[in-house]
């Protein structure tokens, strides 16, 4: 299932549950889409973010890099 497809279904499952409501099943596909679109979003971000440098007041460039704790 392409994302646009995963889109298409999550909102024809929230307008039926507006008109009519979902059966448990239903419902735990509703979540499960929209577990899958919420990770496509933060894998997209992440991608974005490790290929992002940052230029420093000095000129130095820097890779972002992941913050350790």
């Amino acid at each position: 299932m392409t994302m646009d497809e995963t889109i298409k279904r999550i909102n024809e499952l929230y307008h039926k549950s507006q008109a009519e409501g979902l059966t448990e099943e239903e419902k735990e596909e509703q979540r499960r889409l929209r577990q899958r679109y919420i990770d496509s979003i933060k894998g997209n971000l992440r991608g974005q973010l490790e290929h992002l440098s940052i230029q420093r007041p000095d000129g130095t460039i820097e890779k972002v890099r992941k913050k350790t704790t």
